[in-house]
């Protein structure tokens, strides 16, 4: 499932890029719900020369607190993001990655619910239209203090940050081999669906290159891989210690679509098999309770 939201329509009058930096973003930072879509206008014009001429939506969460500008014709975040952003557990003084941020949904959603415990987000993207609205995000959000984007290729992980310089790195890797399954048209969609750039292989070699020793690694992947998964992250010591699948709801008698992964670096043996967790209360119903947690605004999970 796909979270969208209505862009707005009008476009303001034009402005410069000294005027938006010293007036629009410090106030948006004290206002993002009202200047929020002026700046994510002013974006869609700056990269008109771009491959992305056909526009940028503004979709927001949490009744409108978070603003996720994402290209209407690219890639745009999926349900797998929010379970992933909230599965991670964050301690006070973090230092987490975000490999392959995308638009940076899950360093939004991070800083978001858990911004006074985490000392700094990092999201490292490799297609230059990404890391700009990833970037612009973070502005947009007022959450540029705590967070920053890399560009960069993540096979060349330790000439982009210090060897086990984080304490957690989230992961929403490509599903699909390159070649395989249904391929988008849209370039910027089938390389962030698609192994073309990077596997499954190469994502778990730079997780287990930037984290620290004993700190976490979270990822989601389709649940009928997870064997080839834990082959793959015991390779660079990554040992998975929790394990949830997902599922689209209760009375479904099919196989679970998704698996959430936390693996602990060194971390020995012995795996948690966490509870299922359900998407939908019923089959064409709604979000079941747990799901409709992860949309409400601020609160203690």
């Amino acid at each position: 499932m796909r979270l969208r939201g209505p862009a707005e329509k009008s476009k303001p009058q034009e402005f410069s890029l000294h005027f938006f930096q010293e007036v629009y973003i410090p106030f948006a930072i004290v206002n993002p719900k009202f200047i929020g879509f002026l700046i994510l206008e002013w974006f869609v014009e700056e990269r008109d020369n771009s491959q992305d001429k056909e526009g940028i939506t503004g979709d927001s969460l949490f009744d409108g607190d978070l603003t996720c500008c994402q290209h209407t014709a690219g890639y745009r975040f999926s349900i797998d993001a929010v379970l992933l952003a909230h599965f991670a557990e964050v301690r006070r003084g973090d230092r987490i990655l975000d490999l392959g941020t995308g638009c940076g949904i899950i360093m939004l959603i991070l800083l978001y619910r858990w911004g006074e415990r985490i000392q700094e987000v990092v999201g490292l993207e490799i297609q230059e239209g990404l890391t700009d609205l990833a970037a612009s995000n973070l502005k947009v959000n007022g959450l540029g203090q705590k967070g920053r984007v890399l560009a960069g290729d993540i096979k060349k992980i330790l000439d982009l940050v210090p060897a086990e310089s984080f304490d957690t790195v989230v992961c929403n890797p490509p599903f699909y081999q390159c070649g395989s399954g249904r391929e988008s048209d849209n370039t910027e969609a089938k390389l962030a669906r698609h192994q073309c750039l990077a596997t499954l292989d190469d994502f778990l070699q730079a997780s287990a290159a930037a984290v620290r020793n004993k700190g976490s690694v979270y990822c989601i992947y389709p649940a009928g891989q997870i064997a080839r998964f834990t082959v793959l992250a015991s390779r660079y010591r990554l040992e998975v210690k929790k394990l949830q699948f997902i599922y689209g709801y209760p009375q479904e008698e099919s196989e679970a679509r998704l698996v959430l992964v936390h693996c602990l670096k060194n971390g020995g043996t012995g795996t948690k098999i966490l509870p299922p967790f359900y998407v939908y209360s019923q089959k064409n119903g709604a979000f079941s309770p747990e799901m409709q947690k992860f949309y409400q605004k601020n609160i203690v999970l």
